[in-house]
């Protein structure tokens, strides 16, 4: 856990998630109707391409900012996965003309708070490594 995390298994699932989640949603678009599965996976593909495009961001911004514990893979999948769940969550909500800003903030507020918990309880969780003493018989 204390060597460095590399980018480069970020970067392909980013690259995959991106491609195929608005590559998905440009064909959905264009190509179908508003009809149930349709929509359905309409949401699924907005989740994947929010989430690829996000993961390097996140995946930047733990590298410039690195705190202790440093964050490790599955932290920095999370807080994407956050971001698509976020959007998606908007866009549904705007089908029944349910989105205004106090519903944009309230949402946000409260996903940064799960995560914030989350945090904190992984934090709280990890021990320290036992203090191994030569001299002790």
């Amino acid at each position: 856990m204390n060597e460095e995390l590399q980018f480069k298994p970020f970067g392909l699932s980013a690259l995959a998630l991106a491609l195929i989640g608005w590559g998905g949603l440009y064909l959905i678009l264009v190509f179908t109707l508003p009809l149930v599965w349709a929509r359905w996976g309409f949401f699924v593909l907005l989740l994947m391409a929010l989430t690829g495009t996000a993961l390097p961001l996140v995946f930047f911004l733990h590298q410039r900012f690195p705190e202790t514990p440093p964050a490790d893979a599955n932290i920095i999948i999370r807080q994407a996965m956050w971001v698509g769940v976020y959007g998606a969550t908007l866009a549904w909500l705007q089908l029944g003309r349910l989105v205004t800003l106090y519903v944009i903030l309230g949402l946000a507020g409260g996903l940064i708070a799960a995560e914030y918990f989350i945090r904190i309880r992984e934090k709280a969780s990890r021990r320290p490594s036992a203090y191994q003493d030569d001299n002790a018989s």
